[in-house]
């Protein structure tokens, strides 16, 4: 089972006027999502990522384009793959418009207590839901193409947005979409899943500043208690295990 990084883009001008980019062209990183994503690389730097995915959006682009500017243990990072499906919430004609002004409208409760039932309006608007299957369909695709290409050791970064993050943690989770209000997905994050056989294990969420070496792959194959760290085993460790 490969490990996951779920990666948010870096801080954008958007982030920081308050405004509801969503695929509104040209929305790039701002000077502090910049150095926020030269940030995110140099922790990066002692995994061998095999894959990096992105949102088509400029500012998730950027921000995967930072990743490879600091090279792996293996050397160069690979070529960034983008898929549409990691996209952005399409957000209708609630685009480019200020939270604040939307905090007003009637959707905006529905969008905070039930999620599952909000389609955001115009022609181009999309449910909530309808985006998990689509985020949760694409990293599955992915998971399951870099275990084939790379080993069920490998580590693959997907470079994408906070809603769309938090849709597929809550996936992973087990929670309702109804409930993924209640997790976060700051500006350059990291959040880990791995999708094994039984039962997806999320294990880190949101993590902006811890160290991400312990997620390297092991150098040589050894025997592992089920759940643990090369395991081949979906169970998870009675009494949690002793750690990654």
């Amino acid at each position: 089972m490969p490990t996951l990084l779920l990666v948010r883009h870096g801080r954008t001008t958007a982030n920081s006027a308050g405004v509801l980019a969503g695929w509104t062209p040209g929305v790039r990183l701002d000077e502090h999502g910049e150095q926020q994503a030269a940030a995110l690389a140099r922790r990066l730097a002692p995994l061998p990522v095999a894959a990096l995915v992105s949102s088509p959006l400029e500012r998730c682009r950027q921000t995967a384009e930072a990743l490879r500017t600091v090279d792996g243990p293996a050397g160069a990072r690979p070529q960034v793959l983008v898929d549409d499906a990691l996209g952005e919430v399409h957000y209708g004609d609630w685009t480019g418009r200020e939270l604040k002004s939307l905090a007003k409208e009637p959707l905006w409760k529905t969008v905070q207590a039930h999620p599952s039932a909000a389609v955001f309006p115009g022609a181009d608007g999309e449910g909530l839901a309808q985006m998990q299957h689509r985020a949760v369909r694409a990293v599955r695709e992915h998971d399951a193409r870099v275990a084939s290409e790379h080993g069920e050791d490998a580590v693959w970064v997907a470079v994408t947005h906070g809603d769309v993050i938090k849709a597929l943690l809550a996936d992973a989770l087990g929670m309702h979409l109804d409930l993924f209000q209640r997790l976060s997905a700051d500006p350059c994050s990291v959040s880990v899943v791995r999708y094994a056989p039984l039962r997806p294990f999320v294990l880190r969420t949101n993590d902006s500043g811890g160290d991400l070496a312990a997620f390297a792959p092991p150098r040589r194959r050894r025997r592992a208690a089920p759940g643990a760290r090369g395991a081949s085993s979906s169970d998870a460790v009675v009494g949690g295990g002793a750690g990654t």
